[in-house]
């Protein structure tokens, strides 16, 4: 009797161990399918990341493009400006001298 006794227990972790076996298999898998799912998403993740990353760099080199074109539009602009200023100084002096000297040249 103690040798079925044995025999009994003998079988019963056997299938103790059977039945963990199987649990860990599946949480394996359970943990497996995870690990796909969150390194899919990672790199769904990187690459709109990327994309954004290019995105932004054009919008910035694009962005710095039409600012140096301004610069250069500006700078054009103040030059025609003082241009202008210089003249009309001249015409204003010229204009002085002649009303200065009208009664003298009548």
């Amino acid at each position: 009797q103690e040798g079925n006794g044995v025999v009994a227990m003998i079988d019963l972790l056997i299938k103790d161990l059977d039945k963990e076996l199987q649990e860990a298999g599946v949480m394996e898998k359970d943990a497996q399918k995870e690990y796909e799912k969150v390194m899919a998403e990672s790199a769904a993740k990187r690459a709109a990341d990327s994309k954004s990353v290019t995105e932004k760099a054009s919008t910035k080199a694009a962005t710095e493009e039409a600012l140096q074109n301004e610069k250069e539009s500006k700078a054009g602009a103040v030059k025609e400006h003082m241009t202008t200023v210089k003249y009309l100084q001249a015409l204003h002096s010229e204009c002085d001298w002649l009303m200065q000297y009208h009664d003298v040249r009548k």
